[in-house]
């Protein structure tokens, strides 16, 4: 039976310690809530927002995967990955009380394994569709794009996974067929995962308030994901892949795409007519949504 695809919003580096933050409790129950199925997929493939390239790469990496800190404009705690109320207070600029309630001194790894014969495969299916060449990268671990949310859904980290470039030069149309080309990955228990975030613009994430805090989404960001909802449940895919002409707020929820078009190769590895499901929605800092999509092939 061919294995659902899904779009993840990752949100925040620090979903992978804040406990007040509902998508982390959500990627935690992803197993025992059977998400992805009775059984753990064979295979990840993650196409992350956090790896741009001019033509699809893969990593193929034969053993475990290096995690990689790419934790840009961050302070320096983050990159030694020393979690600290001061992490919180310079990014978030949130109370003491707030900080001290989720502060942390630990390193996170995920040495998950590499899966060299699904990125070849990967390879092999995209150049055959003609989105050639696909190059091989046998150093890059997996970005925090991929590591944060799996370090939640599958904790163990004994699932091969692997990952897919973006080409943010590119459009949705591009992405989309890219998508539809990996769909024979289904069928051979490879979970692909597009990770990105419905709403992704940082110049306006309103940081003088808590992550979890209710201050209302700005109209901008609210109505994008609005939209967003009401195009996949209504299999609107033409609009999605034409999302700069279509979306209210386009180019202000997404300055760049990069966080936009792994939703477009999770949806095109579905099929066309494929059912969409919101399986998670919540907000952080009023402007980053963390909507979450099932895509499910119609029979």
């Amino acid at each position: 039976m061919a294995m659902d695809t899904f779009y993840i919003s990752h949100g925040s580096p620090t979903l992978s310690i804040d406990e007040s933050l509902p998508a982390r409790h959500f990627f935690q129950s992803w197993g025992p809530a059977g998400l992805a199925g009775p059984k753990p997929p064979r295979a990840i493939l993650v196409v992350s927002g956090h790896w741009e390239t001019d033509t699809p790469a893969v990593n193929v990496i034969c053993g475990t995967n290096d995690t990689i800190y790419d934790f840009y404009g961050f302070p320096e705690q983050m990159y030694k990955v020393q979690m600290s109320s001061m992490i919180f207070t310079a990014l978030f600029q949130t109370s003491k009380t707030y900080c001290n309630k989720v502060a942390l001194s630990a390193q996170l790894k995920y040495p998950a394994p590499g899966a060299p014969d699904v990125a070849e495969k990967t390879k092999q299916l995209l150049e055959d569709a003609g989105f050639g060449p696909v190059q091989e990268d046998r150093r890059r671990g997996l970005d925090h794009g991929a590591w944060v949310p799996l370090m939640l859904m599958y904790p163990d980290a004994n699932i091969p996974v692997c990952q897919l470039s973006v080409q943010t030069g590119r459009d949705g149309t591009y992405h989309y067929d890219l998508g539809r080309a990996l769909a024979p990955l289904r069928e051979d228990g490879v979970l692909i995962v597009g990770s990105g975030s419905a709403t992704h613009n940082l110049r306006r994430i309103l940081r003088t308030f808590a992550p979890t805090s209710h201050e209302p989404p700005p109209a901008w960001a609210a109505e994008f994901d609005a939209w967003l909802r009401e195009c996949l449940l209504a299999g609107r895919h033409d609009d999605v892949k034409q999302y700069r002409e279509t979306a209210p707020h386009a180019e202000t929820a997404h300055p760049s795409p990069d966080h936009f078009y792994p939703l477009h190769v999770a949806l095109g590895a579905a099929g066309q007519g494929c059912g969409a499901e919101l399986v998670h929605h919540s907000w952080s800092n009023a402007t980053l949504s963390y909507a979450s999509y099932r895509f499910t092939t119609k029979n």
